[in-house]
């Protein structure tokens, strides 16, 4: 028998919050953002976020209130720790049937579908994902105070904290880190002032700069996705994916690399026995797929 929900996937992060609102046909009805929804940086911020998107879609799509009460929807929103968070979250939605996770199931999801293989997720945040048998296990995404090494947040922290050195006398110079200074007028208060305040988003818009610098051979540059790289190649190890994993036949796993910056350590990563090849799709598209299964296991469950 046809579906008859209406699917929604919402994917969250320190970047923005993206909705997909799906017809029980399978046409896409809607597509939409808002602003940053990083649970463990703003929680109500967050939700306001995903409120924001579900009105622009909602609208979009030409749904009421009574329409989206009967959508099963899932919520991919980086920051999820604890079950109090996502009762939270879920509590705030319209819809009838709701799960709201962190952003690692629907990362995953999207990448993977139901292959085997692992994950590198490397936007304002990150974390590394490897799934075998359809259960996942992870590393990371702890967010930016104690985490998300190799993320965009991340390589935007770290340029700044080298910048501090390099005035010190402590570390080298570079294009990169000048270039830095000059937005700051050479005032180097003004990035400790500016960083007191910043959010991982913030850090981040550093990040495709730095990607730039280390492709035109800036050592800084260089130096820092190297550091992330070497993260990213231990956290793959930890999983056990890569040479430890290889069978009597040498069968390579496979390896998405995903996120605004995680392409970008492909030329980096030095573990072997890992085919690199691109995600089958996004995030969005991962909450779309946890939703359809959701909707199943809803009419399974139906007398």
């Amino acid at each position: 028998m046809a579906r008859q929900s209406i699917l929604v996937g919402i994917d969250g992060g320190g970047s923005g919050c993206r909705i997909a609102i799906v017809g029980p046909g399978g046409d896409r009805l809607a597509l939409a953002h808002a602003g940053p929804a990083n649970v463990t940086t703003d929680r109500a911020g967050a939700i306001v976020a995903v409120l924001d998107a579900i009105d622009a879609a909602s609208r979009q799509a030409g749904l009421d209130d009574d329409a989206l009460r009967d959508a099963v929807a899932h919520v991919g929103l980086a920051g999820v720790l604890t079950e109090q968070d996502a009762h939270a979250v879920s509590g705030a939605l319209p819809f009838g049937r709701c799960v709201v996770t962190d952003d690692r199931p629907t990362f995953v999801a999207g990448a993977l579908g139901s292959r085997n293989g692992a994950l590198v997720a490397a936007g304002t945040g990150s974390f590394v994902a490897a799934q075998r048998d359809g259960k996942i296990r992870c590393v990371g995404g702890w967010g930016m105070i104690l985490g998300d090494q190799a993320s965009g947040a991340w390589l935007g922290q770290s340029l700044f904290e080298h910048v501090l050195l390099a005035v010190d006398g402590l570390a080298e110079s570079s294009p990169l880190t000048d270039e830095v200074l000059d937005a700051q007028k050479c005032e180097p208060t003004g990035l400790v002032l500016g960083a007191a305040t910043a959010r991982p988003a913030d850090f981040a818009d550093w990040a495709p700069r730095i990607v730039a610098a280390a492709e035109r051979g800036d050592a800084v540059g260089r130096a820092l996705m190297q550091r992330g790289a070497d993260y990213l190649d231990r956290a793959l190890s930890a999983l056990g994916v890569g040479g430890a994993r290889l069978g009597a036949e040498g069968a390579e796993e496979l390896l998405c690399l995903s996120g605004g910056v995680g392409p970008h350590y492909a030329p980096y990563l030095t573990l072997e026995g890992v085919r690199i090849v691109a995600p089958s799709g996004t995030a969005l598209d991962g909450a779309l797929h946890l939703a359809e299964r959701l909707a199943q296991d809803t009419f399974t469950e139906s007398p």
